[in-house]
């Protein structure tokens, strides 16, 4: 899997802050055999988040776009915003599932504005700007993400029976 990794930071972006959640997604994800593609830090900017992740969907040079930042409700946090704007298809259920895992550890969760969705050929989720928060979100929505990207990729194998328990 081809993963690019996205920190929206305005901190971050000006030297005032060391991204941790980059790196310690692309740890997690190396230990899974994912290839890490491209990392960037950048300003909460809605125009910036929307450029990168057009750039990097329509290059098709990711399977997978994780952003990490601006999910919140601070008045900078407009990750949610920009995702909306760029991807062709909205997939509800992965904010869903990474909100209802997150509930189990805080209340706060309940704030997170996450979004994911399909650009072309490549799943973008937003994940929280915590290292531990970003994490902990991929490893929610991980087990669905290799069959999400063969079918968004153009897989037509039948689906039914392959996650039944």
């Amino acid at each position: 899997m081809r993963v690019a990794i996205l920190t929206l930071s305005d901190k971050g972006s000006r030297g005032e802050r060391v991204d941790e959640s980059g790196p310690a997604l692309s740890a997690w994800l190396t230990e899974r055999s994912a290839h890490i593609v491209a990392a960037a830090v950048i300003a909460d900017e809605l125009a910036q988040i929307a450029e990168m992740l057009v750039t990097w969907s329509d290059a098709d040079s990711a399977d997978l776009i994780l952003t990490t930042g601006g999910t919140g409700v601070s008045p900078r946090d407009v990750t949610p915003e920009a995702t909306t704007q760029v991807v062709d298809r909205l997939i509800p259920g992965l904010g869903e599932l990474m909100r209802l895992k997150s509930l189990e550890k805080t209340p706060m969760a309940s704030l997170s504005r996450a979004v994911a969705g399909i650009r072309h050929r490549t799943l973008i989720i937003n994940l929280p700007g915590s290292p531990r928060g970003a994490v902990e979100n991929l490893e929610a929505v991980w087990p669905t993400l290799p069959h999400a990207i063969a079918k968004i990729r153009g897989d037509q194998s039948d689906c039914g029976g392959k996650f039944d328990r």
